[in-house]
């Protein structure tokens, strides 16, 4: 499952616990579902689909969109982390925004944002143009995600009506990835610029159709915006993935590469000194002081850096080394996210009944199973049946486990005054650690091609980057079971 989609509805649940602090306006008391209630509904569960949609799309279209514009390994993680860095670093800006300047103008001008951005995707010829457009793409949902739940939840009365409309919510969300890996596959056997020119007509209906039926709302009578955190925490970020990425090239010890880690680790020190010192921050540091909270980010960053990186490596092993077609590689990937749709809207009872450092930890040894098993079985040549199928079960379990249950610790007991910050949070630390865990199986799956073996079908140059995804999830269940341990020690001291 794409990080961005996850992030999209890691909120829900939790948010519907948040209420807004005045009851909405525009819906009477006892709400009904009238037509135009539906269409709101609809709105933004497709702008949530078409989300889903196209980052599953792209995903599949990697290895194409390489041989035909000449792109690297390296050049092709730059789509993906140019969305997910864009998306990440804005996030928590995002939402402010809405409060300060309206949600439905930032939606409706974001999602403009992201059609027109999806079109120019689809017409250039050139590596750093299409670069570029997933950058402005990302940027664009880090405004919609936020601001599609927040009208939602100011639309829709708490009770049933809300939790009503979470749920279609969730389930397009959840369909809308899966249903762009199949689609990607037929679009990418007739090109891949229609994966990027599919979603304009169908974001632009959504634009129209928001446009007439999205209520109109005040923005926020004061307050501000973190600007300069936004922007220095952004920056800092692609700087390092650059870096990451770019070092095994040019070497660690060159001039620009040493440059440029000075350079982003002085942005990103500046960032932390402004979040100490401005009034409205992005992040406000003490809730780092919590250790549920610490956990759960640095857990996050295990799932989505795994696994985004290992989709990365099969899309291009599968296509590029053993021919798939994109639909044959589509289809093979597909169990997991269809276990992740299929088993999410459950685990809010499991959570209920056993409490999230089960289901967390029971996430991270299925995710840690699912790497290890691949690496026990695969060899030179990973089968099928015996290899990838288990594996993307184990990995689809990993993530219907751990996808709520991580953001119900990441918020549980934070003052509801900060519940949107810590949502936020966990957001971006899933972003932004996914990002860099990418740079750096990029680098090494890089390197790999250089000393692998030449075998017409050879998985040689990326078991490196399959033992780091290996290791950052062994990471993320040791971190979970020290609490463990120290309750178990704590009750036979």
């Amino acid at each position: 499952m794409h990080v961005h989609v996850l992030s999209s509805l890691v909120t829900i649940t939790e948010t519907s616990r948040v209420s807004v602090a005045a009851p909405p306006a525009t819906v009477p008391e006892q709400q009904s579902w009238t037509p135009r209630l539906w269409g709101v509904l609809a709105v933004l569960c497709a702008v949530l689909f078409l989300d889903g949609l196209d980052v599953s799309m792209v995903g599949v279209a990697l290895p194409s969109i390489g041989a035909e514009l000449g792109l690297s390994t390296t050049a092709l993680q730059w789509i993906v982390n140019g969305y997910v860095l864009g998306y990440g670093g804005l996030l928590l800006l995002g939402g402010r925004m809405a409060d300060l300047l309206g949600r439905r103008r930032i939606f409706l001008a974001a999602l403009a944002v992201f059609a027109v951005a999806s079109l120019v995707g689809g017409l250039v010829d050139d590596g750093v143009l299409l670069i570029a457009t997933r950058f402005i793409k990302g940027l664009a949902a880090a405004f919609t995600a936020p601001t599609a739940l927040s009208i939602l939840t100011t639309t829709f009365h708490e009770g049933p009506a809300r939790n009503r409309a979470l749920s279609v919510f969730t389930v397009f969300g959840a369909s809308g990835y899966s249903s762009g890996l199949i689609l990607g596959g037929l679009l990418t056997g007739l090109g891949w610029r229609w994966t990027f020119l599919t979603p304009v007509p169908l974001a632009l209906l959504a634009l129209v159709a928001g446009l007439a039926l999205i209520p109109r709302d005040k923005p926020a009578a004061e307050g501000g915006h973190d600007l300069i955190g936004a922007v220095t925490l952004t920056a800092g970020m692609l700087l390092a993935v650059y870096t990451v990425v770019s070092a095994p090239d040019r070497g660690w010890l060159d001039p620009v590469t040493v440059g440029a880690v000075v350079l982003a680790a002085a942005l990103l020190v500046g960032f932390v000194v402004t979040e100490t010192r401005v009034r409205h921050p992005l992040i406000r540091l003490g809730i780092l002081r919590i250790g549920t909270i610490v956990r759960a980010n640095l857990s996050i960053v295990a799932l989505f850096g795994s696994y985004l990186s290992f989709q990365f490596m099969m899309t291009l092993y599968l296509q590029d080394v053993l021919r798939w077609s994109p639909l044959r590689m589509a289809l093979a990937l597909l169990p997991a996210g269809l276990i992740v749709a299929v088993g999410s809207p459950f685990v809010g009872r499991l959570i209920d009944r056993y409490g999230t450092p089960r289901l967390i930890l029971a996430s991270m040894t299925s995710l840690s199973l699912g790497y290890v098993w691949f690496l026990a079985t695969a060899g030179s040549t990973p089968n099928y049946v015996v290899t990838i199928l288990p594996t993307m079960l184990l990995l689809g379990g990993g993530f219907a486990f751990g996808f709520s249950s991580i953001m119900a610790q990441a918020t549980d007991g934070i003052d509801d005054s900060e519940q949107g910050l810590a949502s936020g949070l966990v957001q971006t630390s899933g972003q932004v650690g996914a990002a860099l865990v990418l740079a750096v199986v990029t680098a090494l799956v890089a390197g790999g091609s250089h000393t692998g073996t030449a075998g017409a079908a050879d998985f040689g140059q990326y078991h490196p980057g399959v033992n780091l995804v290996t290791a950052v999830a062994v990471v993320g269940l040791a971190l979970n079971l020290l609490p463990l341990f120290r309750r178990y020690r704590a009750k036979h001291a």
